[in-house]
């Protein structure tokens, strides 16, 4: 994806979410709206640019002349986010058994159903954290120096 395909502003879409996406942990998976949610859009607008984010992934460069694009397939673990209620979103012929195959080779369970729908336990492989890792301590430095603001105002 380069830069000058998008607007600034789809550009720092596409890079927070990336960036979000790349702190789930392996063998943890999260929802769209999750992610969403995280970056600070809760709306569904949101929740489902962040599949086309996912959809709009490049694979790697495979040719070593060509350098890959900055985020892409390899990268980016697009198989951690799925829907919702558990289930990873059909597309196309193979792309869930797909997504399946990669979440079982990180050791997540993934179950396929009569209906031919693969869905994983949220409760036992979910990862829904009130903020992304990275920004946990600008959190807790902002309070800490939100307090010392209002101490020394007193």
């Amino acid at each position: 994806m380069a830069r000058g395909e998008r607007s600034e502003e789809a550009w720092a879409w596409y890079e927070a979410v990336y960036e979000a996406i790349q702190e789930i942990p392996r063998g943890k998976v999260t929802s769209y709206g999750h992610i969403a949610r995280l970056v600070g859009k809760r709306r569904h607008p949101y929740i489902t640019q962040v599949g086309v984010c996912l959809r709009h992934l490049p694979s790697p460069s495979t040719d070593g002349s060509k350098k890959s694009a900055r985020w892409h397939s390899g990268n980016v673990p697009w198989q951690r986010v799925i829907n919702a209620k558990g289930g990873i979103s059909p597309r196309g012929p193979s792309g869930a058994a797909r997504q399946a195959a990669v979440l079982q080779a990180e050791d997540v369970e993934v179950v396929q159903n009569a209906m031919g729908e693969w869905t994983i336990n949220l409760g036992k492989y979910g990862w829904f954290p009130d903020v992304l890792p990275s920004e946990a301590g600008l959190v807790e430095s902002s309070s800490d120096e939100e307090e010392e603001a209002a101490a020394y105002h007193t």
